[in-house]
């Protein structure tokens, strides 16, 4: 018999060996507000269709959860592909990337015309079907040679290119109803699970909406990004050029020793988009409008801090002159910090910066005053002024940068027509198959997973505790302000992963295994191995990256 230990009940329940968690679910009495999606086993996330042999510690999970909530979407996925390639013969389907409260997809017919109004109706109505019918999800472990077979014999390549490059003996695939496809995590155990989720016609494509993470019974807001949107279209038209569309495609140029080109052409890439920006800041100071403030910010690890310095240096070749500071410097004194509802310090709530004052300062530097702008010591949680006096002369450009800066609240006694607003986003342009797209969320944690570790501010495990809370805080505060930005700037690195993978791994591994934050370091470390590792030796120091990896030739600036 088992011995099961159930963190929701706080209880123990005896089973016969190899129950599945599906089946144990309904002898566990606790609160179910929404519906249990998946669960974790000693900390690590499994399918409901998780056979059990041994005593384990389970813990059920709704959608609410971020681990349930990829479950649900992965099988949404799937359900959605099996639909249009049963309703449209012949089709080619590929996730592109999380915008607008949803993904979007892009479904090419055999003719290659993209789906109409009426398409995306049968479509629904062929998903709705497998709903109805309850088809099951099931999991197939094989070697991986049988795996490539699979998927070679049905023409998709960016699966066998992905396959091809992994370092494991045997893989697993799964299978709807009679068809096959892959996932990198687990799926639900059959499609009449999915009951909370749309699609729509989109731009160029549809957009699969899915449950909001906070209300799972509802969908997520449809929120109109098309700034966003096009940021991802042109990360995807230069990926079609270099032929680099997924993970597989990097891996095979990063063994056949192209790592240094890749590395060169990201730095270009990033450099050339920076240079615009400045030129763009130029034009717009000596047109009628004289921009003289530029307004910086971005989520959390986007590197705001180094894209400042360095749009700063071609500032300064155009002919311009800037001068910055951090909103971080205005933060108010620790006593005063807004509360979270568990009584934590809100870092990320706008009032934590003394925004009045802010403003004020800038409003009278763009007046040609001199002012003393304070530094804040993070040690003592005060705001401390140390001499250090900041005036615009004639060429002055004053950059502000910090999570805040879009807040129209922040500069809302300021003329629209003098400021020059930039989004720094991390939008990872690769996908690991058509069917599995990367999350821009999961760039920026191990960015800061890395970053965090190696300047000794927070363990692994503290960071990882502490992102939850950060996701919130940008979805509050940072993200309904990127549209308002004149221009955006996307800092993922086309082989990023590739290079973090040597930095993060040996940090994930000293999370141990009794710990809630093994689950998601266990994800993480399965994650970076589907990709082939490079050194960081080519990394310049005046990189972005070299923001989280150290090396930064701007840290003594």
């Amino acid at each position: 018999m088992l011995h099961i230990f159930c963190k929701n009940t706080g209880t123990y329940m005896d089973f016969q060996e190899g129950t599945t968690l599906l089946e144990m679910l309904p002898y566990f009495e606790f609160e179910k507000p929404f519906p249990i999606i998946s669960a974790k086993v000693n900390n690590v996330s499994q399918g409901l269709k998780f056979r059990v042999y041994n005593n384990r510690d389970v813990e059920f999970v709704d959608a609410t959860s971020p681990c349930a909530m990829r479950v649900y979407t992965r099988s949404l996925f799937f359900l959605l592909f099996k639909a249009a390639h049963e309703t449209f013969k012949g089709c080619r389907t590929y996730l592109e990337h999380p915008i607008s409260g949803g993904f979007y997809c892009n479904i090419k017919k055999k003719d290659d015309s993209s789906l109409n109004e009426e398409d995306v109706q049968l479509l629904k109505e062929a998903m709705w079907k497998i709903v109805e019918d309850d088809v099951a999800f099931h999991r197939r472990e094989v070697q991986i040679g049988e795996a490539i077979k699979i998927f070679r014999d049905l023409g998709y390549i960016d699966k066998v290119r992905l396959l091809d490059t992994s370092e494991d003996v045997y893989t697993d695939y799964y299978l709807l109803g009679d068809s096959p496809d892959y996932y990198y995590g687990r799926l639900l155990p059959s499609a009449g699970f999915l009951k909370v989720w749309d699609i729509m016609k989109c731009y160029d494509g549809i957009l699969l909406r899915v449950p909001d993470r906070h209300n799972p019974m509802e969908l997520a807001p449809f929120i109109l990004q098309p700034k966003t949107y096009e940021m991802f279209r042109e990360n995807l038209r230069w990926n079609i050029i270099t032929r680099l569309n997924n993970v597989g495609d990097v891996n095979h140029r990063l063994k056949n020793g192209a790592g240094s080109e890749l590395i060169q052409v990201a730095e270009a890439l990033q450099e050339k988009k920076i240079v615009q920006i400045a030129e763009e800041i130029e034009r717009r100071y000596y047109s009628p409008q004289n921009v003289r403030l530029v307004l910086i910010t971005g989520p959390s690890s986007s590197g705001k801090t180094t894209f400042c310095r360095r749009l700063s240096v071609q500032l300064r070749a155009c002919g311009l002159s800037p001068i910055s500071f951090s909103t971080d410097d205005y933060f108010v004194n620790r006593v005063d910090t807004p509360l979270l509802p568990n009584g934590q310090y809100d870092f990320d709530n706008f009032d934590t910066v003394d925004h009045k004052a802010l403003q004020e300062d800038v409003v009278r530097l763009l007046a040609g005053e001199e002012v003393e702008v304070p530094t804040y010591n993070f040690t003592t949680g005060k705001r401390e002024y140390n001499g250090k006096k900041l005036r615009l002369k004639e060429g002055s450009v004053l950059l502000v940068e910090g999570i805040h800066a879009l807040n129209p609240r922040l500069t809302d006694r300021i003329d629209d027509a003098c400021k020059f607003r930039i989004f720094i986003s991390t939008l990872t342009s690769i996908s690991l198959d058509n069917h599995n797209c990367i999350p821009p969320v999961d760039n920026r944690l191990l960015r800061r997973i890395v970053r965090d570790y190696n300047k000794g501010a927070f363990s692994a495990v503290e960071t990882i505790r502490q992102w939850p809370n950060v996701v919130d805080a940008e979805e509050k505060w940072i993200y309904p302000y990127q549209e308002n930005a004149d221009v955006m700037f996307n800092s993922a690195y086309l082989v990023e992963f590739a290079v973090l993978r040597n930095h993060a791994d040996p940090i994930l591994r000293t999370i141990p295994k009794n710990c809630p934050e093994y689950s998601e370091a266990h994800r993480l470390l399965k994650f970076i191995h589907y990709f082939t590792a490079v050194s960081d030796k080519e990394i310049p120091p005046t990189s972005l990256l070299r923001e989280f990896l150290g090396g930064s030739s701007f840290n003594n600036l």
